[in-house]
């Protein structure tokens, strides 16, 4: 067997977050540079790492041939993850003892999620895949998600994932996991609704995501699912295990093709909003005023 070796990035949210991924093969691979024996990172959690599972068909495109090495950065930078992204690359693949032409593809989390953040991980994937001559594997953030979900609970089969949108949306999608070809179908698209217009999945259900935990009550589907779990949110490492799948699928596509989801157009309300939203603020702040046809006791 031989080794695919793919590189993820995801600052969809807050964090800067950087996978590098070595997972056995059955496909002969494309000569590269020589890369040396690496070591499992530290601090991964043992719920996102790879799992074995026996029962795989011999023609699935899957992740379960053997445990994948994996390395992982998943930093709390705010709004400067482009300043993080590069020299986090550089330090894992220092780590594996690897170098950036041993890579098969870069994967990169496409969205939704922060408009600036979807365009550095979009760049700087396209950027070092133009270099490198490799193809890129976009990965929604809300797959993601699902794919973070069912790797802490493998009986999460059914995932809604939906993550806060700020200005009283969420962002969401509903998957379902498909034994036969051991990868998700997209039950529904990512949407972006108010929170009581998301649509429960129709039968037993994960939630993912920090949607519930943003909107309480508001959130009504959350009442409905098995399980929530709120820890399920946008990471490379769930970026890199789905992004495998898609490559050795054949899902790859060149780095020209490589664009950020966006899934809502507009970022900011007009000044024509801002002054509305400002007046029904005042309204609502402003005393009652006394009902007339009589003297004030």
């Amino acid at each position: 067997m031989t080794e695919t070796v793919l590189l993820a990035l995801d600052t969809s949210t807050e964090f800067c977050s950087v996978a590098l991924l070595a997972a056995h093969s059955r496909a002969p691979r494309v000569a590269r540079g020589a890369s040396s024996e690496s070591r499992a990172a530290d601090g991964v959690p043992t719920e996102l790492r790879g799992t074995a599972n026996a029962s795989a068909e011999p023609g699935a495109a899957d992740d379960t041939l053997a445990e994948p090495r994996v390395w992982v950065r998943h930093e709390a930078t705010g709004a400067v993850s482009s300043t993080r992204l590069l020299p986090a690359v550089r330090e894992l693949f220092d780590e594996a003892g690897l170098a950036l032409t041993d890579c098969d593809a870069i994967a990169f989390g496409a969205g939704p999620g922060s408009f600036t953040g979807l365009r550095t991980a979009t760049g700087v994937a396209q950027g070092l895949a133009f270099g490198l001559g490799r193809p890129v594997v976009p990965v929604g953030t809300l797959l993601a998600c699902a794919e973070s979900a069912r790797r802490r609970d493998p009986s999460a089969t059914r995932v809604l994932a939906a993550l806060d949108a700020r200005m009283d949306e969420v962002y969401w999608a509903d998957y379902a996991w498909d034994d036969g070809t051991g990868d998700w179908l997209i039950v529904r698209a990512a949407s972006l609704d108010a929170p009581q217009r998301v649509m429960a999945p129709d039968g037993p259900f994960t939630l993912a995501g920090n949607a519930a935990a943003a909107f309480g009550a508001r959130l009504e589907i959350a009442a409905q699912a098995r399980r929530v779990d709120g820890e399920a949110l946008p990471h490379a490492l769930p970026v890199a295990f789905a992004a495998l799948r898609a490559f050795r699928a054949g899902h790859a596509v060149p780095a020209d093709q490589a664009a950020p989801e966006y899934v809502r157009d507009k970022v900011a309300l007009t000044t024509a909003e801002r002054l509305a939203a400002k007046a029904g603020d005042a309204a609502q702040q402003r005393p009652p005023e006394p009902a007339s046809g009589g003297p004030l006791r």
